[in-house]
């Protein structure tokens, strides 16, 4: 090959590359491309239940909790929705469990879904109380907004300690300034077709009583996420 035409060719080569990187590169002066700016960071909302929260006896997919992650996704809510409920959980457990939970997570919002098995079990109601004030304000340390969500227990466990544990709920958030759910089965237990919503065991609601629970929630939770 001639030596002009050789030469000729490297510096069109030259002149290809050097366009190329001038094409990827930034405004003038800069090496890299400006940066994008990163998406606002997702609220983490952590819920801490039992069974109830569980799906215990559901499809997975299927309890009031999945049915609010895909409520929220609809919405085009930036919450990321973190159940860490266990089915049989108490309060007491419940407590022992938040501390990791909450270093974990991060959570900036905190629903508190627990309290039924400590009444099915026969656990003193000061107890009960005295776990979901302590977790309540573990949640509030962390810089978490809390939710509290309440339950009842049926008139044959005896009308005063029923009337006293469904007020505890409520005595907790007034005392922790915490958002109340005052009854998560509300329209399922006391409704006319309760028999209908429940599972055989009696206790556990069926697949169709979970959009009902999620409203009672979600009526609310939205005003309290916003």
């Amino acid at each position: 090959m001639p030596a002009r035409g050789k030469t000729r060719r490297v510096v069109l080569l030259h002149c290809s590359v050097l366009a190329v990187a001038m094409l990827g590169a930034g405004p003038a002066g800069s090496a890299n491309p400006p940066a994008t700016p990163r998406p606002t960071p997702a609220r983490t909302l952590l819920v801490l239940g039992d069974s109830l929260s569980a799906e215990y006896g559901l499809a997975r997919g299927t309890g009031w909790v999945a049915l609010l992650d895909k409520q929220l996704a609809q919405g085009k809510l930036s919450v990321n929705v973190v159940n860490a409920s266990i089915s049989g959980d108490t309060t007491s457990g419940g407590r022992s469990r938040l501390p990791a939970l909450l270093k974990q997570h991060k959570p900036s919002h905190v629903v508190i879904e627990l309290g039924g098995n400590d009444a099915l079990r026969g656990l003193p109601l000061r107890m009960t109380q005295d776990n979901l004030q302590a977790m309540a304000r573990a949640a509030k340390a962390a810089g978490a907004r809390v939710m509290i969500v309440g339950m009842q227990m049926p008139p044959n466990y005896g009308a005063r300690y029923s009337l006293d544990f469904s007020a505890l709920f409520a005595n907790v958030a007034s005392a922790e300034g915490a958002a109340l759910v005052p009854f998560l089965l509300a329209g399922v237990a006391d409704g006319p077709q309760a028999d209908s919503l429940f599972q055989p065991d009696r206790i556990h609601p069926k697949a169709e009583a979970h959009p009902r629970m999620l409203a009672t929630v979600w009526a609310v939770m939205k005003p309290w996420l916003r």
